[in-house]
């Protein structure tokens, strides 16, 4: 398997919450800047066609992530205005559910309740996104969540922006100035963070945390996500008559290819 097994800040339970909502803040933007809220878009409509789910449960939501950008996406094609999503995680934080469930949008929830992503019969019904998150789970927890989906019959679409193509010697070699790369396009993005607090301008611009924990997030997250032939690796033990499992790039409209994807679906 090409993947390797590396550490990321927001993996460990003692990392702040306020960190971790300051650094999503960014990759929201950077998604959003690349199109990525589009690409999901149509992949939903795509896997909402083949199936009868209703509702959309993100797993491991976090802050929120680009999914609520998906979903006015999606509700911009025709015959999904009225499609709803629920975010869901396994350590909800109350101010973001407070934030989503007061703010006048009943077709954007969270739930309250914790939900376990390798246990997809405990979350609620409907079709099960992961959305960039699929990468933390190790092998043996990514094969349970495929298989959750399957044994339960759920329809899952789990997505990462990026691919792991590049040689692990050759990650590591460029590593120092892709880390300072990054940092440059944090102090870049920063002012286009909305709402703004204090914690992003000054754990930006005078103690520089966010921008070294943004940077080494994003670049080790590289050889933690799942190639196309890892994810091979993953599914044959899954076959199942009853289900159908599909994987591959995912496209932009002008066709151009951004980040990967699998898909779930029970046949009936």
């Amino acid at each position: 398997m090409k993947r390797v097994q590396l550490f990321e800040f927001e993996d460990f339970s003692w990392f702040p919450s306020w960190l971790r909502t300051c650094m999503t803040n960014l990759i929201v933007i950077l998604q959003k800047m690349m199109g990525i809220d589009k690409v999901l878009a149509t992949l939903i409509a795509d896997v909402l066609q083949k199936t009868s789910a209703k509702k959309i449960v993100d797993l491991g939501s976090g802050s929120g992530g680009v999914m609520p950008l998906a979903i006015e996406s999606l509700h911009r094609i025709a015959g999904f205005e009225d499609i709803v999503l629920l975010m869901t995680d396994l350590y909800p934080n109350e101010e973001l559910v407070k934030k989503f469930n007061t703010d006048g949008n009943d077709k954007i929830r969270y739930n309250e309740m914790a939900v376990d992503a390798t246990n997809i019969a405990s979350a609620p019904g409907g079709l099960k996104t992961m959305v960039n998150s699929f990468h933390h789970m190790r092998p043996v927890d990514a094969k349970r969540i495929l298989l959750s989906a399957q044994e339960n019959a759920q329809p899952l679409l789990i997505y990462e922006m990026a691919e792991n193509k590049i040689p692990i010697l050759i990650w590591w070699l460029l590593l120092p100035l892709s880390l300072i790369i990054v940092m440059l396009m944090v102090l870049c993005m920063t002012p286009f963070v909305r709402p703004m607090t204090w914690q992003q301008l000054v754990f930006t611009y005078l103690i520089p945390i966010i921008p070294i924990c943004y940077a080494w997030d994003g670049q080790a997250s590289l050889p933690r996500m799942y190639a196309l032939k890892d994810i091979e690796e993953l599914l044959p033990d899954l076959r199942d008559e009853n289900y159908v499992w599909e994987y591959d790039q995912a496209t932009k409209a002008n066709g151009k290819k951004l980040g990967t994807y699998i898909v779930g679906f029970p046949k009936s």
